[in-house]
Formats: structure tokens, C-alpha cells, sequence
């Protein structure tokens, strides 16, 4: 359960006048690989806050190598990096319908208690799931 590829369209609203996507919106294809990783393991984001979890990112780079455009089908890979503690850290491939890689990315994020903002270990339900 390491490993995730998820694939959607590139949106006419995420590019600029050149039908190429504005580079800020590869943070929220970021999101979607992290979403979809979790959904594939059973988990959504909504169910962990209301269990009182909340995941914030603290770290973020990202190297562009070519540009994704309008209408053009990306895959993203969502790799978890290692058993997470109190961080969760993923690795991110972006490509196009042709396999050619547009980025690389690396999150980190925090396990945080949603009511007292406090970093907090992985809880173990989830853990469970990466064995």
C-alpha cells in the first residue's frame, strides 16, 4: 500500500492564456495523489477529522521538468516514503498520457491534534492498515 497512481484531466480553469498549467496548481495535484492514497488504504481526509486529526503540510519542493496543458491526461504516483510517526513524508511523479514526467514532488506532513494544534503520533488505526 506504498504506492498509489491516480489519473484525471487537466482543466481549462487550471491554465494560463497559453493552455499551459499555472505551476501553483500542481500543490493541489499534490493533494489529489495524498486523497487518493488514503482512499485506496480506507481512510479519507473527513473521517480523520473527525476522529480529530488533521494533517497540515510543513515541507514542500517540487522540480517542474516539462509543462502539462489543457485537456491533457496526468497520472500522478503517490509514494509513502516511509512508516510514518509523527510525519508522513510522500514522493510524487506527475506525468502525461505519454509517460513523459512533468514534475517531481516531496511532501512532509504533521500528525495534529485538530482541538489542541499538538503534533501527535501516527494513530495506529492507521498504521494497521500500511502492514
Amino acid at each position: 500500500m506504498n504506492l498509489n497512481h491516480f489519473s484525471f484531466r487537466v482543466r481549462y480553469a487550471e491554465t494560463d492564456q497559453m493552455g499551459v498549467v499555472y505551476h501553483g496548481n500542481y500543490v493541489d495535484y499534490l493533494e489529489i495523489g495524498r486523497t487518493e492514497w488514503l482512499r485506496k488504504l480506507g481512510l479519507t481526509y473527513k473521517e480523520m477529522e473527525e476522529d480529530g486529526i488533521i494533517l497540515p503540510v510543513i515541507h514542500l519542493q517540487i522540480d517542474y521538468k516539462k509543462s502539462a496543458k489543457y485537456d491533457d491526461l496526468l497520472t500522478i504516483e503517490t509514494i509513502l516514503v516511509n512508516r510514518p510517526m509523527v510525519k508522513i513524508t510522500f514522493d510524487y511523479k506527475i506525468r502525461n498520457e505519454s509517460g513523459e514526467l512533468l514534475a517531481e514532488a516531496s511532501t512532509v506532513l504533521a500528525f495534529m491534534d485538530k482541538h489542541t494544534l499538538k503534533p501527535m503520533k501516527c494513530p495506529k488505526y492507521i498504521l494497521d492498515k500500511l502492514d
